[in-house]
């Protein structure tokens, strides 16, 4: 049998090596880890395999829009699914109480704010005090999260996942926060409408008029109007991503 001695400084080296591919192969995947959790947290669209479509309420403003969305709703047998401030359901709890008997409640925030802007505490803060207000208003512990303004910066995603929250945002958006004709906002749905599609709305007096026009010619044309949850949950049975297809075209709306 043959002895090899090798000098102390070289196992050393060899040993400081190991210990650091180790430390940086770690971090690596803790990093990738955190970044997939992240990407499966942030939604765009359903599946595409499923001729489903959400419609979804920003609300933080237009509350005397709020019963006749609800009475459309129910008129045509569609639930909807609201992302409420905090703020909101605090002044209008009867409201937000009327809104989660019988759609889905998801949270816009508390104060309405420009999130990018914060720290990932203040973020979670603003997230979790919302979600307390719409708790005491509703009975309901929300578990999605539509960022205000539409922001979509990592902070505010990671943010999200940290609070225990699916991040969801739009494929089709109406834009209906700046009241065009109610025909415009039909055409804005129709046109893009498609197997998967979350469409943005706000309680404003064209989408009310719009709302019966958008439901009846989707029904028309073959499409289950179902909550987000519903959405997820068919990308989830796929095995796939939760991230759908990013339509960036207004992406970010200063007034809404």
């Amino acid at each position: 049998m043959i002895t090899i001695f090798l000098p102390k400084r070289k196992i050393y080296c060899a040993v400081f090596l190991f210990s650091a591919l180790l430390l940086i192969s770690g971090i690596l995947i803790i990093t990738l880890g955190k970044q997939e959790k992240v990407a499966l947290a942030t939604v765009y669209q359903g599946s595409d395999k499923e001729k489903k479509i959400s419609l979804t309420f920003n609300v933080v403003w237009g509350e005397e829009f709020i019963p006749p969305i609800i009475e459309c709703l129910k008129e045509y047998n569609v639930t909807a699914t609201f992302f409420l401030g905090g703020q909101w359901a605090d002044d209008f709890p009867q409201l937000a109480g009327q809104i989660a008997a019988g759609n889905e409640v998801g949270n816009h925030g508390y104060a309405h704010l420009h999130q990018e802007r914060l720290s990932k505490e203040d973020n979670i803060t603003e997230i979790k005090k919302a979600e307390t207000s719409i708790f005491k208003a509703t009975g309901i512990k929300t578990n999605l999260f539509a960022p205000p303004y539409g922001e979509q910066g990592e902070i505010i995603k990671k943010s999200a996942v940290e609070a225990g929250y699916t991040t969801i945002f739009w494929s089709i958006d109406t834009i209906d926060w700046q009241r065009p004709d109610p025909s415009v906002i039909v055409s804005r749905v129709l046109d893009k409408a498609q197997n998967g599609a979350i469409v943005l709305m706000h309680p404003t007096a064209p989408t009310v008029q719009a709302l019966p026009q958008i439901i009846k010619e989707l029904k028309r044309q073959g499409y289950d109007l179902v909550k987000v949850s519903v959405l997820l949950q068919g990308l989830k049975e796929e095995g796939g991503s939760e991230t759908g297809s990013q339509n960036s075209e207004y992406r970010i709306r200063e007034k809404e």
